[in-house]
């Protein structure tokens, strides 16, 4: 199928198969996937936290409003973390990636101050789900992203430690019965004239 068959046929699916379980095969290769995110300067400032216990997706399920049916008929959610501190990412990160790409960092982000700082690097770890969701399609694999989450009880819940969640994922094959897919209701998009402009 070619990409873009599968843009046309990606959603965000509203209702799992709770039987429909990844092969660990394939968890193994969206792990890879993940870890081969792009990112600007790459800077990597992320932590992916792949989720398949009933408990703990039971409790994440109970922080997370009206998502909490999908997270538990999901056969696996995934986390996507912030590096929380600063510091820790110029001491870390940073000091692996060469002169060239530190200096693009302290030149343009860094005086920009703590703030925008903090909002470059979650850009970041939005770049690499736009890359995920893409690889679950095609892949095969139904997902669905999910901000409407309590992050702060995640963070407790995962015992997070230097990372701050920004959003999760639920992954998964869809139910048959579910509604949003593009088959029983046709994706809805700007048109094209709205939206790409041509100079």
């Amino acid at each position: 199928m070619c990409f873009l068959d599968i843009a046309k046929s990606r959603y965000t699916t509203k209702k799992y198969d709770p039987n429909g379980k990844i092969a660990d095969e394939t968890i193994e290769q969206l792990k890879e996937i993940l870890r081969l995110s792009p990112s600007s300067i790459n800077s990597q400032p992320w932590k992916f936290t792949f989720i398949s216990e009933e408990k703990t997706k039971s409790e994440l399920s109970k922080v997370s409003y009206h998502n909490e049916q999908k997270i538990n008929d999901a056969s696996h959610i995934v986390v996507f973390s912030v590096i929380e501190n600063v510091e820790d990412f110029e001491n870390g990160n940073l000091t692996l990636l060469g002169s060239e790409k530190a200096g693009y960092y302290n030149r343009m982000v860094k005086p920009k101050g703590e703030s925008e700082i903090k909002s470059w690097l979650s850009c970041q770890v939005y770049l690499s789900l736009g890359f995920f969701l893409s690889a679950c399609a095609s892949m095969g694999i139904d997902s669905t992203p999910m901000e409407g989450i309590q992050t702060e009880a995640y963070d407790r819940i995962l015992q997070q430690d230097g990372y701050k969640t920004l959003f999760a994922v639920a992954i998964g094959y869809r139910d048959k019965e579910d509604a949003n897919q593009p088959s029983i209701t046709p994706k809805f998009r700007l048109d094209m004239e709205n939206v790409i402009r041509t100079i």
